[in-house]
């Protein structure tokens, strides 16, 4: 299944900008997607997302493979302003809280994602799942030696 079926057409930045999801998968055959299931309530995702963050700019800014990784917020808040406010502390694209083409909770579905914080890496191409394990990678791989984590 694409990532356009999984996410929907678009994604946003904490600037309100959109960004295509088929652009993720441009260029390098290698592209990852990390999709982090988190919400504003949880006090282990507040706990883990500072933790990702930092990891996240380490690795874009350091590792030869920055370019072909992104992440997507996913979220689990029960009301749009709880996901803005937890959202302007990540550096990432995040699927619209209130996307009429794909909601958080169909993306979560999907995944059957069952408990938060969840990391997903998927291929950008496919949307093939790499690994269910990605807050492994976060505190293993800080180098991305595993890169693309299959």
């Amino acid at each position: 299944m694409s990532l356009e079926a999984i996410l929907g057409k678009t994604l946003v930045k904490n600037d309100e900008t959109k960004v295509q999801v088929s652009s993720l998968a441009e260029g390098s055959s290698d592209k990852v997607v990390g999709l982090y299931f988190s919400a504003h309530w949880c006090p282990p995702c507040r706990a883990f997302t500072p933790d990702l963050v930092k990891w996240y700019n380490n690795f874009k800014a350091k590792s030869s493979n920055g370019a072909n990784l992104e992440l997507v917020f996913v979220s689990a808040d029960r009301d749009e302003d709880s996901f803005l406010d937890y959202f302007k502390t990540m550096p990432w694209l995040a699927v619209e809280y209130d996307n009429d083409d794909k909601a958080p909770s169909d993306v979560q579905k999907e995944f059957k994602v069952s408990g938060i914080p969840c990391l997903i890496f998927v291929d950008a191409k496919t949307g093939e799942v790499n690994t269910r394990d990605g807050r492994t990678v976060v505190t293993s791989d800080a180098e991305g030696a595993k890169f693309p984590w299959k």
